[in-house]
């Protein structure tokens, strides 16, 4: 589909990707050109967040939340926080952009699995009884998994700089 929202990937890769004979950039530079769609397909929300700068924030939300569970008293925070901390990481690891080490999980896979795990970072103090007994890891976890929703909301998980997305 091309459109002023969507162009084609000739329109915003630079000539010097796109001309004849030069040496093929890598799928990542590639991707980086294509902007983001509208967030579940409808809401224009403007996408001001480069992806390598959230690639950054998914590391240190996930490093965030291991070290609060890790730091409490609880087991099931710590439990928690390591796994969930483990799990944003090695998504990380394995994601389609430039931060990781194996270009295995698609972009758009990447930013569902954002949302599903803020929500359980929202949710683990609560489903494993220790946001009394942990406090201040509870409230850091919470905390990390809404902020993320947030950022995930506004990054441009497609641009190597934000706002490729036009908002309307």
């Amino acid at each position: 589909m091309q459109s002023a929202i969507y162009p084609s990937t000739e329109d915003v890769i630079s000539p010097e990707v796109t001309r004849t004979g030069a040496a093929a950039a890598p799928a990542v530079q590639q991707n980086a050109a294509i902007p983001s769609k509208l967030l579940f397909g409808v809401l224009p929300l403007k996408r001001l967040i480069p992806q390598d700068v959230h690639s950054v924030l998914d590391y240190s939300n996930g490093l965030m939340v291991a070290m609060a569970g890790l730091a409490s008293r609880p087991p099931e925070a710590k439990v928690a926080g390591a796994l969930l901390g483990a799990s944003v990481i090695s998504v990380s690891l394995l994601t389609d952009y430039r931060l990781s080490l194996a270009k295995l999980i698609p972009i758009e896979m990447h930013e569902v699995l954002d949302y599903a795990w803020s929500a359980s970072v929202i949710a683990a103090p609560f489903v494993f009884g220790y946001r009394k007994r942990a406090p201040v890891a509870s409230l850091i976890q919470i905390a990390t998994g809404a902020a993320n929703i947030m950022g995930s909301l506004i990054t441009d998980y497609r641009a190597a700089r934000g706002s490729m997305q036009a908002a309307t």
